[in-house]
């Protein structure tokens, strides 16, 4: 069975979107091994400098680099990733399952992944150029996973 890890930072404070997310861990657990790490995101001033943002990403980035799974294909969430439709998402990560039983899947914080991450992810998606918090693209991520095994399984899902 495929393992699916999603390293992210910041942790869901809000009920609904706590909700959510245990309804599609429910969900994929048919089709996955699904694995989600939580990790402290840095405060954020009120005044941001370049030097600031720069110390806070590498905080967090550093924090995510202790938690990546060894012998993992790694996909970093970041908005110059490469967008995909649900079908060819779905066929991506049929192709990736054929070379690989676990996939690591990372969602910054709010000031983004450093270089460093970003070059050794093997992939690189985006969403939307549209910005969103990170809370609500780990329901996006998730439901994306899971509308993905049910098209590759030729299940119906809602459109």
């Amino acid at each position: 069975m495929l393992s699916i890890n999603i390293i992210c930072v910041g942790k869901l404070k809000e009920i609904f979107f706590k909700d959510a997310c245990n309804e599609y861990i429910k969900r994929l657990s048919k089709y996955c091994k699904l694995s989600i790490v939580e990790l402290p995101d840095e405060k954020i001033p009120d005044k941001l400098n370049p030097s600031i943002i720069k110390n806070i990403k590498v905080k967090e980035s550093n924090n995510i680099m202790k938690h990546l799974p060894k012998d993992s294909y790694i996909i970093a969430l970041d908005l110059n990733g490469k967008q995909y439709s649900s079908e060819d998402f779905s066929k991506k990560m049929d192709n990736l399952s054929l070379i690989t039983s676990n996939i690591t899947f990372i969602i910054g914080g709010s000031l983004g992944l450093t270089n460093e991450i970003l070059a050794i992810s093997n992939d690189k998606i985006c969403f939307s150029k549209m910005t969103f918090p990170h809370q609500l693209i780990r329901i996006f991520l998730l439901e994306q996973l899971f509308r993905g095994f049910k098209i590759s399984n030729g299940e119906t899902y809602h459109r």
